[in-house]
């Protein structure tokens, strides 16, 4: 059942385009944009894909690509990267490939930019960089902006005079990046709540306001802002220079696993093959494909394996969708947080659905309430 309850700020979605045991790769990637898809119905702010290397379990290689496909395959929903792995690749082709995007979709790309790299030697050889690329990060971001404003090395086509809105991932010293540039930081809700207040209190205190450069003469400003176009028609930003909100101001969006169902024990099945897949990988080094919730809770785990298994399981939300709905609003209140990035990984791709539909009409984006952006962005 709908509700007429207003969720305080934007609701948006992850997806890492998970596989399942025995499915090809593919068949993840095709329920993405699918996904996606769906996740636009129900009314959510925007759709986000990852990027992994040589991962068993995980088949979203190529989020720049994925991103593309999604964006094609919707019209309203803004779609982006949570995140590019900037280390991986070299600004000038980054920019490069978000300016196609953002000239094929005006308006509704997003540039999430990640600080890591490959988690073994072999891929990270694989993809020509060194354990210490990510110490660059903070340079490398400064390059990137520059192709769109004007000041790069060489002048990038499609992207120079286009805005399409950075993002920064608070992974090692991505808070304080954020800050030093002036762009929105998007933070996982740790298991431990209090290193993630201290880190959004860290990015709050040390951002420093800037322009995101200004375009060339003639050029067209499209996708400044982080909420896409106005209902009320078309804001400065489309038609002039001008710094935009989240240039001006701290911008934090929450990344939470969140399952809601009609039980919180319902919940917390969806959120165990997940919870398993990351137990493998921190005991095994390896993030296998998706086994169903029974298969999981079947398994003699070693001592290490329940240990790392109840770990990841610590920073999961579940329950009903008043319940959820209840958790996610104290987040927000204690985080101060003007975006929630809702992620859920699940067995059977229809239980997700079901989970998202159940806090989207809780939430009332089912009945197009969208929650402006906070005065404070």
């Amino acid at each position: 059942m709908t509700s007429s309850r207003r969720f305080p700020v934007p609701l948006s979605v992850l997806d890492r385009s998970l596989t399942r045991e025995g499915e090809h790769p593919g068949q993840a990637l095709r329920e993405t944009v699918r996904f996606a898809q769906q996740a636009e119905e129900l009314g959510f702010l925007r759709f986000w894909v990852s990027e992994h290397h040589a991962v068993p379990g995980i088949a979203g290689s190529a989020p720049t690509v994925l991103a593309a496909a999604v964006a094609s395959a919707t019209s309203r929903i803004r779609v982006g990267t949570g995140g590019v792995m900037l280390p991986n690749h070299q600004p000038l082709v980054v920019a490069e490939q978000f300016g196609v995007l953002e000239s094929l979709f005006p308006g509704r790309i997003d540039m999430g930019l990640g600080r890591s790299v490959g988690f073994t030697d072999g891929i990270r050889k694989a993809l020509r960089v060194g354990k210490d690329a990510a110490d660059g990060f903070s340079e490398q971001i400064s390059e990137l902006l520059g192709y769109f404003d004007g000041t790069g090395l060489v002048r990038a086509r499609p992207a120079e005079g286009l805005r399409v809105p950075p993002f920064v991932l608070a992974v090692g010293s991505g808070a304080t990046v954020a800050a030093e540039h002036g762009l929105p930081l998007v933070i996982g809700a740790s298991r431990d709540e209090r290193r993630t207040l201290e880190a959004v209190e860290t990015y709050r205190a040390a951002f420093r306001p800037r322009p995101y450069g200004v375009a060339y003469e003639g050029a067209p400003l499209s996708g400044a802002s982080p909420h896409g176009p106005s209902p009320l028609g078309p804001a400065p930003y489309e038609t002039a220079p001008h710094a935009t909100p989240y240039e001006t101001a701290p911008y934090v969006v929450i990344a939470v696993n969140a399952a809601a169902a009609d039980t919180a024990e319902e919940a917390e099945l969806l959120q165990l093959p997940e919870a398993w897949s990351t137990a493998l990988s921190r005991t095994h080094g390896t993030f296998a494909p998706l086994v169903a919730p029974e298969e999981v809770l079947g398994r003699a785990m070693s001592p290490k394996e329940r240990a790392a298994f109840e770990e990841a399981r610590q920073s999961q939300l579940r329950g009903t969708e008043a319940e959820m709905i209840d958790a996610l609003t104290g987040l927000v209140e204690r985080t101060g947080a003007d975006e929630v990035l809702l992620t859920l990984n699940t067995y059977d791709p229809d239980d997700r659905l079901r989970s998202y539909r159940r806090l989207a009409d809780a939430a009332g984006l089912a009945q197009g309430i969208r929650p402006e952006p906070s005065a404070a962005c």
